[in-house]
């Protein structure tokens, strides 16, 4: 899985195009043999959770990104289920509310990091300001920016500068002890459609299919376009984009979870070793305790 993970992860913007990546690709896996590996891949995050917790060095941060319909909540769901709740928050961003918008557009996802030792995920992230935004700029007047009070004055020069802002952000979190790992789920254009209609037709499903759904999907290619922008601009060493295929959904799963794992992994991390003083009041604890 290592070739896998190193053929998905994006460190450097320099030659980095979408159309190198195939939204169908599943390294020879078959549906069938993935729910075993998926199983042990998450056993064995889930005792790393533990060292993670108790190490207290590092805060996991994961950020999922995607087109609608491309699998971020199930993939959320089943690569992280045999975590301990107590060590792992979901957040998912949606439209920033007026207190929001009452300050920076780092703000609010700036609150919800994790803590040293916990493991957080954002559904959705920062990365929506320079992409809805990119694709739907009349959204920017809502932050009021000083001197951006039409869609004209937002400029080149504009999109540099938020593109820095997420970069300084990332590399101050990861100087910090925050390690980050950024997916894109890269669906394809055509499997979006086949499960908008899954939705549309199965009555069960009605519930997570939105008119908006259809209206976005009118700006499919500015939207890749602003995904390849903004993976260009902030992939990293510290930082990498994990471009994954997102067309089969059982693969999707098993690519999250063996990147997850590896990236703890890399982490060297330990159990806390108690000092002799520590350990001797254990003994002496341990027995007052047979002698009752």
């Amino acid at each position: 899985m290592k070739d896998i993970i190193n053929k998905f992860k994006v460190t450097s913007g320099e030659k980095f195009s979408l159309k190198d990546y195939d939204t169908g690709y599943s390294a020879g896996f078959k549906k069938e043999d993935t729910n075993e590996i998926l199983d042990d891949l998450i056993k064995q995050t889930a005792a790393l959770q533990s060292a993670l917790y108790a190490d207290n060095r590092y805060a996991l941060l994961i950020i999922f990104q995607a087109m609608d319909a491309a699998g971020k909540d199930g993939a959320i769901a089943h690569t992280l289920s045999g975590l301990n709740p107590q060590g792992c928050e979901v957040y998912s961003f949606k439209q920033p509310s007026a207190e929001e918008l009452d300050h920076d557009f780092l703000w609010r996802h700036y609150k919800a990091l994790p803590e040293f030792g916990r493991i957080g995920v954002h559904n959705r992230s920062h990365y929506e300001n320079v992409l809805v935004t990119k694709v739907h700029p009349e959204l920017l007047l809502d932050e009021r920016l000083p001197g951006i009070d039409s869609v004209k004055k937002v400029d080149k020069k504009f999109w540099e500068h938020r593109y820095e802002s997420i970069r300084s952000f990332e590399k101050h979190l990861a100087e910090n002890g925050t390690v980050i790992i950024k997916f894109f789920l890269h669906l394809s254009k055509d499997e979006q459609k086949e499960r908008f209609l899954s939705r549309i037709d199965d009555k069960e499903k009605n519930w997570k299919f939105s008119a908006a759904d259809i209206y976005e999907r009118d700006f499919w290619d500015g939207y890749m376009k602003a995904y390849e922008k903004a993976i260009k601009e902030t992939s990293t060493e510290k930082c990498p984009w994990y471009v994954l295929p997102a067309d089969k959904k059982w693969f999707t799963r098993v690519a999250i979870s063996t990147i997850i794992l590896d990236t703890l992994k890399g982490l060297n991390l330990k159990f806390p070793v108690l000092p002799r003083a520590e350990k001797e009041k254990l003994e002496e604890a341990k027995k007052k305790l047979l002698g009752d």
